[in-house]
């Protein structure tokens, strides 16, 4: 049967091609906001992340996730925003080999992090295949898990801020239109709030902009609040970085770097497993048994490691197409891959990716406001859902733990090993030190279930 009682579609070639076309579409637009402001949030700390790549393996990750699946799984990949602090602190490191290395070569030791922790989920899935997943679960509880999320989104409020300040009417105004279609907005209009929280702002700068407004650069000056000398100058069809510049595109590898980003992925993995369970609850399947959670960590891991091999981002699943799934009643994959092929069309316009590059920063800080305090308060739904007892002091100390790490190593932890120096960051400090302390200490009871809330640590690509 293409379709069920409650009117729901599993094959969307009865519907024919014009209309499954527009709803290609309109999940490429659920997910298109979060994808692209991955890159231009990182590009606001200093490294170069280009969004032809990240659209290209947006769109190359979900194909090939989808061949890993069987087919059969509804789901979208689109950047991460789990690795965001990843990036930032690779960024921010000026010791050692890092001391004088250009913004260009960081990016692409920080894509060897990812490429590493990518891997990681290839290892999770062998594991789960052999001892299967509740075993393994065991070690990744939200106490654990929790914190580190919160810990996420903390480290990267300052950026929200700063990028905020240059203008702070501008960034107010896309608070506001987040909030406003989030809260009341109906049908799509509530399933893309970070995207009208850039469209619409940007238009308002656009006529601000010709009336002479301007914003504040980082030494205080006045500048225009706009420019569009890099989007008339960018070419309407052209190939990605790791194409033209393969050299200085490929991911290098460090263990610093991939100390940085490697931990993230235990965060980044419970997303994962989070939203197999939604998706799987949303269209009635059981995706987790069938085609299985090994085959959909492998095709999102191998996806991340590829994205990051060629210079873009980590790729994750994303919950705001989940939404399109439950808004259209469509859960034929066959539309989620039209997406995809979407983002891979627009990948070969320099023109479209200039024209992202010249949002103000102020918006990008309003946008940042919500998302990164989105994350920390992910962590706490985790916490809550879940029921972790901080009453019992043995979660107490591992969440204390994990927070005091987190914050309290600003700089991280440098030491050198046969020769290389090594940094720890902050957060993987902090991971390191919750998964050890709940492995060490006595009255592990938590029990990985079957529920959609249970083993789910946040969506970093949900709005």
């Amino acid at each position: 049967m293409n379709e069920n009682q409650n009117g729901v579609i599993r094959d969307a070639r009865q519907l024919g091609v014009p209309k499954m076309l527009l709803l290609g579409l309109q999940h490429m637009f659920a997910m298109f906001g979060a994808t692209v402001l991955v890159p231009i949030l990182v590009q606001g700390y200093g490294l170069p992340l280009n969004i032809q790549t990240t659209l290209f393996f947006a769109g190359i990750g979900t194909l090939f996730f989808h061949l890993c699946t069987k087919l059969k799984v509804p789901a979208f990949l689109g950047s991460s925003f789990a690795y965001l602090g990843g990036f930032q602190a690779v960024a921010l490191l000026d010791s050692g080999s890092y001391a004088a290395m250009a913004p260009g070569e960081k990016l692409q030791y920080a894509c060897g992090g990812i490429v590493v922790a990518g891997l990681l989920y290839v290892v999770l899935a062998a594991v789960i295949k052999a001892v299967g997943v509740h075993k393994v679960m065991r070690f990744l509880p939200p106490v654990v898990t929790g914190p580190i999320i919160i810990l996420i989104g903390l480290n990267l409020a300052p950026t929200a801020v700063n990028n905020a300040k240059s203008c702070w009417w501008l960034a107010l105004l896309s608070i506001a239109v987040i909030v406003a279609a989030n809260i009341w907005g109906k049908g799509m209009i509530k399933i893309i709030p970070i995207l009208l929280g850039v469209v619409i702002p940007y238009i308002v700068a656009v006529a601000a902009n010709l009336m002479g407004a301007t914003a504040v650069d980082a030494a205080g000056q006045a500048v225009p609040l706009m420019s569009f000398a890099s989007v008339n100058e960018a070419a309407l069809l052209g190939f990605q970085p790791f194409i033209t510049d393969f050299g200085g595109s490929i991911a290098k590898f460090d263990l610093t770097s991939i100390l940085v980003m490697a931990p993230i992925a235990i965060a980044a993995m419970m997303e994962h497993i989070g939203d197999m369970s939604a998706i799987s609850a949303t269209v009635g399947q059981r995706f987790i048994e069938d085609p299985g959670l090994h085959r959909t960590l492998i095709g999102d891991g191998i996806a991340t490691s590829m994205a990051g091999l060629f210079g873009g981002p980590a790729n994750t699943t994303y919950g705001e197409n989940t939404g399109v799934l439950v808004l259209s009643r469509v859960h034929d994959p066959k539309v989620v891959r039209l997406a995809a092929v979407y983002a891979v069309i627009l990948s070969f316009s320099p023109k479209f990716a200039a024209l992202v590059n010249s949002i103000p920063t102020a918006i990008i800080g309003g946008v940042s406001f919500i998302l990164y305090g989105m994350i920390s308060a992910i962590g706490v739904r985790n916490v809550v859902e879940n029921q972790v007892d901080f009453t019992n002091s043995r979660n107490l100390i591992i969440a204390a733990v994990i927070l005091v790490c987190g914050l309290g190593f600003t700089g991280g932890i440098t030491f050198s090993v046969g020769g290389a120096h090594v940094t720890l960051t902050s957060l993987a400090i902090a991971a390191i030190a919750g998964i050890a302390l709940n492995a060490i200490l006595p009255g592990k009871d938590y029990v990985f279930g079957s529920d959609v809330t249970e083993g789910r640590s946040g969506d970093f690509g949900r709005y």
